[in-house]
């Protein structure tokens, strides 16, 4: 399998995500940071995972930018992962925009980042599980 991961971080919760899946999954995985991808012309992929935190109450503008640009898109597969230090998650606002382009959503995951951010990764006890089940998904 080939899997194209795209990702946005400012404390190193998402990076630390995307280095997990990229040794877990099986098969070639490619990461990229938002600003190091063409939305307009992805890499080839059986399965397209974009992971991004939730700043000022919506979707963070580098991915929503970077979901909204995504061209011939129409088909493929993807997961999404949302970390966030809130009640809510933005999971169903990064669904919509994959799904405007013909995306079809396999696997979504959810982490609420415990304490203050800046502190560093804060990710939940057990995330690496979380992880595992979505990588299966995937699959």
């Amino acid at each position: 399998m080939k899997y194209v991961i795209v990702y946005w971080t400012r404390y190193g919760n998402n990076k630390k995500i995307v280095d997990y899946l990229a040794n877990k999954l099986e098969g070639e995985a490619k990461v990229f940071r938002t600003g190091d991808i063409d939305p307009k012309n992805m890499p080839d992929a059986d399965y397209y995972i974009f992971s991004a935190a939730a700043e000022g109450f919506r979707v963070q503008a580098n991915m929503k930018n970077l979901m909204k640009a995504l061209e011939n898109m129409g088909g493929k597969k993807y997961g999404i992962i949302n970390t966030h230090g809130l009640k809510r998650n933005w999971l169903k606002a990064m669904d919509k925009l994959l799904s405007k382009k013909g995306m079809v959503k396999v696997a979504e995951v959810d982490f609420r980042i415990e304490g203050a951010p800046q502190e560093g990764p804060g990710l939940p006890e057990g995330w690496e599980a979380e992880l595992d089940r979505f990588c299966v998904r995937l699959a």
